[in-house]
């Protein structure tokens, strides 16, 4: 096993505006294991989706490059499966059909037993095999973004993206799909890159934050290890005097209100 799958190195990226030319990142390096969970995370406009549309291929750098399992990321595939914060399902299809579409999409030469059949699992896994039926209007928030995860591990992804996944739910609904993501990753190892504003959501679900600056050419501020042993309880996790540290340095770096990091002051940061 590689000891880095995923490695975004030396990411400069530009926009070119009404008013000129706008450094949205500069100099972003960051370097993933297979299985690891990593939460980006810093305020708005820091380039967090920015970094999530390079590495699902929607985006071309411009300097550096992407690299998932030693090949350069060049456009979108199905190795790189993206769940969003609206779900996006198509709401003239039922919940097993919208994870089917995939499925056919990325298997076409699969039989259809057993495309059916991996529907099924993945619809089971994420605890919707019960509404497989139903329409996306029939069922709630938080049962839809199930459904969107299913859909996006059912192409069997090397890199799982969450856009902020959650971000609109209630926090009941939020807890219950951020314990059930855990059980998924744990299950099936697959790399996941989050984003998030949830600084209890970060240190809860991810091996390592990553701390945005703010933009223009924002970059990684800081990398911290989130060290606390797995699985995870949030009930265990609130007397946990280690959680309250790594929570209250996330807090700190986002109340300090960064702006860039200096080449000068800081070598850019890999991790």
């Amino acid at each position: 096993m590689s000891k880095h799958y995923l490695e975004l190195s030396g990411i400069d990226m530009r926009f070119r505006t009404d008013k000129g030319e706008f450094e949205a990142l500069k100099n972003v390096n960051l370097r993933l294991k297979k299985g690891e969970f990593v939460s980006l995370i810093g305020h708005s406009g820091c380039g967090k989706s920015t970094v999530l549309n390079l590495v699902a291929g929607l985006h071309e750098p411009s300097s550096g490059g992407v690299i998932l399992d030693g090949r350069e990321v060049d456009g979108p595939g199905p190795e790189r499966a993206v769940v969003f914060q609206n779900h996006a399902l198509l709401p003239w299809l039922t919940v097993e059909q919208n994870i089917a579409l995939a499925v056919d999409n990325t298997f076409p030469h699969q039989g259809k037993a057993e495309r059916q059949e991996r529907v099924r699992h993945f619809l089971e896994l994420v605890h919707m095999g019960h509404a497989a039926h139903k329409l996306p209007g029939e069922i709630s928030g938080g049962m839809k973004q199930r459904v969107g995860i299913a859909r996006a591990l059912s192409v069997d992804p090397k890199v799982l993206l969450m856009d902020e996944p959650f971000g609109a739910l209630d926090a009941l609904t939020r807890a219950h799909l951020q314990d059930s993501l855990m059980e998924i990753q744990a299950e099936l190892g697959n790399t996941v890159i989050m984003i998030t504003h949830d600084v209890d959501e970060a240190v809860l679900l991810s091996d390592r934050i990553v701390m945005m600056t703010n933009g223009p050419s924002a970059t990684i501020g800081e990398i911290l290890p989130i060290s606390l042993a797995r699985p995870r309880n949030r009930v265990a996790l609130s007397d946990d005097g280690h959680y309250h540290q790594l929570r209250r340095r996330v807090l700190s770096f986002l109340y300090e209100g960064h702006n860039k990091v200096s080449p000068l002051d800081k070598k850019a940061r890999v991790a």
